[in-house]
């Protein structure tokens, strides 16, 4: 996933998204710990797009209270 298609999102699609990775980074988890992980490139990504996720909220925030 980029950060240009993120920015094109609500703050609940954004929400809702995080959850779901974040349920995702849960499960791979466990897959790991139990030695039934096939795809480890996975892990790394679902964090790196936790944390774009992240950002584009943050910025989102600063946006708005520059704004008032």
């Amino acid at each position: 996933m980029k950060a240009e298609e993120l920015r094109g999102k609500t703050k609940d699609q954004l929400g809702d998204q995080l959850i779901d990775l974040r349920k995702e980074q849960f499960n791979l988890r466990f897959q790991r710990a139990s030695g039934q992980l096939e795809n480890t490139a996975r892990v790394r990504q679902i964090r790196r797009d936790i944390a774009r996720i992240k950002t584009v909220m943050n910025r989102m925030q600063g946006e708005v209270q520059a704004q008032a």
